[in-house]
């Protein structure tokens, strides 16, 4: 209880200027606080429904936090009806409301036996200017039940963040990652031109992984050996996806509730989960909508 209110409750059975007097506060200060009152009030109803609306988002998918729930409050809104990312983010702290945040990290990478030497063309810079030029990929464990593993392999666009190929399987072996590039270059029609960055795994350093490349009309990239950096976007998706999917959860039940939620997830993340990178857009939007900025308009 501030000591505003303590006087106002208590001011009609003692006076208000021994009250103030009691507590160190001016009588000004008190009556400016009391006239106040309805902009409070006003204000308490506005915070009410704001936490309802986010509660309801957030019920949706509780790994959201304020800048995607401002996105997604914000979005379609009018100009006078948009909310500030730093209110959305003091009503969830005083409602207690967080998105999922997992501590714990898990390194899984296989080093490089075969000796190839593939230079590093992107030098940690993970950006393109345009859709289809620089992708970025890596190979992750997916843990069941029982023990075992599915093994999840992705390329990424670095230009909107797009998952544009992948492949799941229960092994590491060369084929899952030409499923996962050979999916890329349906997506895209055409792979021809583009850089794929990838760690040293033994699977991106094979000559059958080096002919489909070539085949392909992609160029090989790697980054130093032992150097998560210097594929972070590719980690940062690995771990979003099991931080978002498993959250509390050890591991999946079974291989197909495995498949079928990953599956999900990664629908979800082309085409409605926003993206910091992407402005708070789907990788597709963002995509989409930034393509059709840039055509040429008719004479």
């Amino acid at each position: 209880m501030s000591r505003f209110q303590f006087v106002a409750d208590n001011s009609a059975t003692f006076e208000v200027k021994r009250l103030c007097e009691l507590l160190e506060v001016t009588r000004s200060s008190f009556y400016a606080w009391k006239e106040a009152a309805a902009a409070r009030a006003e204000r308490a109803a506005a915070n009410a429904d704001l936490e309802a609306r986010i509660r309801k988002i957030h019920a949706a998918d509780n790994t959201v936090g304020a800048p995607r729930i401002t996105a997604e409050l914000n979005d379609g809104a009018a100009t006078e009806e948009r909310v500030n990312h730093k209110r959305v983010a003091r009503v969830m702290k005083a409602a207690g409301i967080v998105g999922y945040a997992k501590k714990r990290r898990v390194r899984t990478t296989i080093p490089d036996q075969s000796g190839q030497k593939v230079p590093d063309l992107l030098n940690r810079d993970l950006t393109a200017d345009a859709p289809n030029l620089r992708y970025v990929g890596d190979i992750t464990y997916l843990p069941l039940a029982d023990g075992t593993n599915l093994y999840l392999a992705t390329v990424i666009d670095c230009y909107s963040r797009r998952l544009a190929g992948w492949a799941v399987a229960d092994h590491m072996r060369t084929e899952l990652v030409d499923d996962a590039l050979k999916a890329a270059a349906a997506t895209r029609g055409s792979l021809a031109g583009a850089t794929f960055h990838s760690d040293h795994g033994s699977v991106y350093t094979s000559k059958d992984y080096a002919r489909l490349c070539a085949d392909l009309g992609v160029t090989q990239s790697m980054g130093a050996v032992g150097s998560s950096a210097d594929n972070a976007l590719a980690e940062s998706f690995n771990a979003a996806l099991k931080r978002e999917v498993l959250q509390d959860a050890a591991c999946w039940a079974d291989e197909l509730t495995c498949r079928r939620q990953v599956f999900r997830w990664l629908t979800r993340y082309n085409t409605k989960r926003r993206h910091s990178w992407c402005r708070y857009q789907s990788p597709i939007a963002y995509e989409t909508a930034r393509t059709t900025a840039t055509l040429p308009t008719a004479a």
